[in-house]
């Protein structure tokens, strides 16, 4: 019982400290950040162990995931088959299929090449809600939780940053031959941008367009210079600024030692909560659609189960905000022929000159960078019909 008693003093330790901050600001939530991940690090730590018989605190599953879900694809008008997709190796990959119900004959959409998306970080097929309708007008579209996140199989990923990106890109390209897609128009969101690309290098000749939606991970992380004045490194861009408080770096030094939404785990009941605090955006997105906490819901229950690609994508980042293999240093080794656009949200903090230097890498004809107004990380949640008729287009000129 003792575990179980340490768990559920985390939580009262959160609930404790969300009082606190309301009544005497947010200066002491780090700490309570910090705190839970440790605990949530230890029960992460030990998977498989003597202690896996207690129940969970965390108010997730599964079973709930699906019901969630369920209440949001709800909303598609047309046509949808969801399944899941058995690779080679058994992991099993949820997968989404739609075509439009109005056309008349079939065949007019099934030789138009499909649309295949792939969502970000922490994500999955629901997010996609505003779009799935109006991009499967004209053309078949493929939504997919990627292995590791949403009710896709949650496997092991390897520590190190470049076989964690193989066994997403493997994964993919699984999931393709699975479906039996000879090419497809590829798009990604952020970390699903960051795949997409690479898949896109080691299977070029799948890729008839390569769409990437304010995507993670591309340029390289700056050297801050220390107070001698010297660079930490050589040939790199040097940014001068002052440092963060101590405090600020303990706290981001013990953070990253840890899972990124571990404190999600880590809140137990007080979860659903935290996301609803902190991501209220989430619910705005969406509210004309649900006038409740289903997309916050969502997302909760996307993240509180047990991390896998979470893993993954941990191995590949550093400080979360930047990769350990920058996409630009290898852009270049996608075919000069490749018609890639890149759409990023007009208020995004992901910086689009990224996108600038992709086109001064790459033939200058064959890559476009779009801004889409009003628009931050999420573009195709907060500016819908913008980005789906950017989409559209770019889709129908490839057939």
């Amino acid at each position: 019982m003792c575990y179980f008693y340490v768990q559920g003093f985390s939580g009262v330790v959160v609930l404790v400290l969300i009082w606190i901050e309301c009544v005497y600001g947010s200066v002491y939530w780090p700490f309570c950040v910090c705190f839970c991940i440790f605990v949530e690090l230890h029960h992460e730590s030990e998977s498989g162990s003597v202690w896996n018989w207690w129940p969970s605190w965390r108010p997730t599953s599964m079973s709930l995931l699906k019901t969630t879900e369920s209440k949001i694809l709800a909303c598609i008008q047309n046509d949808v088959w969801s399944r899941f997709v058995t690779l080679p190796n058994q992991d099993r990959i949820w997968t989404l299929t739609l075509t439009n119900k109005a056309v008349r004959k079939p065949a007019e959409q099934a030789h138009k090449t499909p649309l295949v998306m792939v969502h970000g970080f922490g994500g999955g097929v629901g997010l996609w809600i505003r779009n799935l309708d109006a991009l499967s007008r004209s053309r078949p579209v493929y939504a997919f939780d990627l292995l590791g996140f949403g009710r896709s199989s949650r496997p092991p990923f390897p520590s190190d940053a470049a076989k964690a990106e193989e066994q997403f890109v493997n994964s993919i390209e699984q999931w393709r031959q699975s479906v039996g897609l000879e090419n497809m128009i590829l798009l990604g969101h952020s970390l699903g941008g960051y795949l997409a690309t690479s898949y896109a290098i080691q299977y070029p000749s799948r890729v008839s367009h390569l769409i990437l939606v304010d995507p993670w991970g591309f340029p390289e992380r700056p050297q801050v210079q220390n107070q001698s004045g010297q660079d930490q490194g050589q040939g790199q861009e040097v940014v001068k600024r002052q440092g963060p408080p101590r405090w600020v770096k303990a706290i981001a030094a013990v953070v990253s030692l840890f899972n990124p939404l571990a404190v999600i785990r880590a809140a137990g009941p007080w979860g659903p909560g935290l996301v609803n605090r902190f991501r209220p955006d989430f619910k705005r997105k969406f509210e004309d659609l649900f006038d409740d906490d289903t997309m916050t819901q969502y997302i909760y229950h996307c993240n509180a189960q047990s991390p896998s690609g979470e893993v993954g994508f941990r191995a590949m980042s550093e400080s979360l905000g930047w990769a350990k293999r920058p996409m630009l240093q290898r852009v270049h080794l996608l075919p000069p022929s490749m018609p890639l656009t890149m759409l990023y949200g007009a208020q995004s903090w992901v910086d689009s000159s990224s996108g600038e230097k992709v086109v001064q890498i790459r033939d200058e004809t064959q890559t476009r960078v779009m801004l889409i107004n009003e628009a931050s990380h999420h573009v195709y949640a907060d500016q819908p019909h913008a980005f789906n008729r950017v989409v559209e287009s770019i889709c129908d000129s490839v057939d």
